[in-house]
């Protein structure tokens, strides 16, 4: 177990994490949140080595090691992608040398025969037990997993893109075998289908993962906690994957904030009361006795969050044609290079269509071809009174480094949409005093959302955006496609975020070998209909289904019986597995007030703070495992 023991950091006189607390169990995944600055980054460099507590502690097991993921990690050099990646294996890679060198010194020495033979045998079963015999099948595994193909593995790695570099550098952390892994936006540069594996091979992954993460799927299915890095010093820390985090600590912070208000209520009667009596010889002695139950009651504490709750709204001008984009035998290339080919669809007025597929498969292509931005071969038709905002990758390229970023969104801004200038630069993370910053010291990230920020503020009828939500949080994520939900134009989008393309579209474009295949509905949809490995439970359960047919046929009324009576003692039991989790997270949500009150408490405290999050992480287990067996057909 590795034990952070009230650990702090200050950056530059700045308190970045202040007494921080936690332990990570072996095989333990959990997901790092909080909003931009919070310091999810600078914990997991903590935990990594790279940087030291200015307060506190890190206890780690001996010989405990961590594979660290960093955001602007990127490998360099001449090798290719397969030699790269085989660096994963350094001692595999030293100990293959030096029998290389024993054996030729066999071949040579027949003298030493003996001695050098014996030597040989022990880094052969040194070479075995580390793995020597499969490392390059699971090497070629994983960065097929990746996106990578058997033509790129030759590739030399100085010829590739950043992200791509960046899945050499996952793909050789994932081989290392480390006892905690600690990925900072893994998900970042990988198209879905990449996720998907990714999830996969995490979630069978028989060390620790510590994962920062914006990916919300991602979070669901991988992990089992979620830690929450607050920009007060403080955290969150609850055994729950993130959707059902966030609902549980809406609920805590409802409650708590309603006690508050109660308590505020009660102070303000007490204070008339006072006034009312301290003035009276009579009543001298019981208006004392209210000060004092007043001093003891402390100050009211209430909790702010740190998620943006505002609403902002894309407003389609002016009403185009039904038929916004026509494509006969569209097509484009570069050199030799065949991007897309024989293209030929229709985009109606109204229609929400997602662009899915592989890195490289044409989707930022054709969404720059339909903007005007690129030419093409073959014939497209731009329907009537179509006005398109487009959102490329790298949009933030193109602003006016000089300007602020109010100017910035200010010039975007149109009469009707003036008043709203403050509020799109918050829901995008721009408050305070940064809405004074140049954008030449913006961040590349940043800038890109400033880019979204002044597209939000044109006057269009069809948006078409590429990787729009690369750069947000997930508050941001939210606040983003609630806007686009409502949006009652045409919207076309590339996008890897599954919880983002979520009941957002009503058509996915599936993108392969230079055209694509169109789903109706959304990714889900998509997903379902493709049977991809991140839904092998559909899978499972399809094969489940036809057994459960074959058997049913079997089974007689005694039998049939029998399950019932099963079915009912299991619905039983969950039922009291309920109560028991409803019963322990009230008793954890009462110590972490406690906690939030007055931090400084006895080991018997956090010794029983520890054991009833290891009851309910048992019992969530329990849970789990009652409910898959309720869910199997029968």
């Amino acid at each position: 177990m590795l034990i952070l023991d009230r650990v702090s950091v200050s950056l530059g006189g700045h308190e970045i994490l202040s007494g921080i607390s936690l332990s990570f169990k072996n095989g333990e995944k959990t997901g790092l949140t909080g909003v931009n600055g919070s310091g999810k980054s600078t914990l997991l460099k903590l935990i990594a080595g790279v940087l030291e507590p200015s307060e506190g502690k890190i206890v780690r097991p001996k010989n405990f090691t961590t594979g660290y993921l960093a955001q602007e990690m990127h490998t360099t050099g001449k090798l290719s992608v397969l030699e790269e990646t085989y660096r994963a294996f350094d001692k595999l890679m030293n100990l293959e040398a030096e029998m290389a060198r024993l054996e030729k010194q066999l071949s040579e020495n027949s003298s030493e025969t003996e001695k050098l033979s014996l030597k040989l045998n022990e880094l052969l079963d040194r070479y075995k037990l580390l793995g020597g015999y499969d490392y390059k099948g699971r090497t070629e595994t994983v960065l097929k997993g990746l996106g990578f193909s058997q033509d790129d593995f030759d590739q030399s790695v100085e010829t590739l893109s950043g992200g791509w570099r960046m899945r050499i550098e996952l793909a050789k952390i994932l081989l290392q075998k480390n006892d905690m892994l600690l990925l900072d936006e893994p998900t970042n540069h990988l198209d879905i289908e990449s996720i998907i594996w990714l999830e996969n091979f995490l979630k069978n992954y028989p060390g620790s993962v510590l994962v920062v993460s914006h990916d919300q799927s991602f979070l669901d299915k991988l992990t089992h906690r979620t830690v929450e890095l607050r920009k007060n010093g403080k955290y969150w820390d609850f055994p729950l994957p993130y959707s059902r985090f966030t609902a549980h600590k809406k609920e805590l912070i409802d409650k708590i904030n309603r006690e508050a208000d109660n308590k505020e209520k009660q102070i303000k009667a007490t204070e008339k009361l006072i006034e009312k009596f301290r003035y009276k010889a009579t009543k001298a002695k019981f208006a004392q006795s209210l000060i004092k139950k007043l001093e003891k009651e402390g100050e009211v504490e209430r909790i702010e969050t740190d998620e943006k709750t505002l609403k902002i709204k894309f407003k389609a001008s002016g009403r185009p044609g039904k038929i916004i984009f026509e494509a006969e035998n569209l097509g484009k290339s570069y050199g030799a290079k065949t991007v897309l080919k024989n293209l030929n669809f229709l985009v109606a007025r109204g229609e929400k269509i997602a662009f899915v597929g592989k890195n490289g498969t044409g989707k930022t292509t054709l969404a720059s071809l339909l903007a005007g931005k690129i030419n093409y071969s073959g014939k497209l038709t731009t329907g009537y009174n179509v006005r398109i905002g487009y959102f490329a990758q790298e949009q933030g390229r193109t602003l006016n480094p000089e300007k602020t970023v109010l100017q910035t969104l200010e010039d975007a801004a149109t009469e009707e949409t003036r008043t709203k200038v403050r509020d799109t630069a918050g829901a995008f993370l721009f408050s305070g005093d940064d809405v004074h910053k140049k954008v030449k010291v913006l961040s590349g990230g940043e800038k890109n959302r400033l880019a979204l920020a002044a597209l939000l503020l044109r006057p269009f009828n069809v948006l078409i955006l590429d990787e729009p939500t690369n750069h947000l949080d997930i508050p941001s994520k939210n606040i983003l496609k609630q806007a686009l939900k409502s949006f009652d134009g045409t919207l076309l989008i590339v996008s890897h975020d599954r919880h983002f393309l979520t009941e957002l579209t009503d058509k996915t474009w599936a993108f392969e070998n230079g055209t694509f295949k169109e789903y109706l509905g959304d990714v889900n949809e998509f997903l379902q209909s493709r049977n991809l490995a991140g839904l092998q439970e559909l899978e499972k359960s399809g094969q489940k289904n036809k057994s459960a047919k074959a058997k049913n046929k079997k089974i007689d009324y005694e039998t049939r019986k029998t399950l019932r009576k099963q079915q009912k003692q299991l619905k039983n039991k969950l039922n009291k597995l309920e109560e028991q989790i409803g019963e322990v997270e009230s008793q954890i949500a009462e110590m972490e007030r406690t906690l939030q009150n007055s931090p400084a408490q006895d080991a018997d405290f956090f010794t029983s703070y520890d054991q009833a999050k290891n009851r309910l992480d048992r019992l969530m287990r329990e849970w789990e495992a009652v409910m898959t067996k309720l869910e199997e057909p029968k």
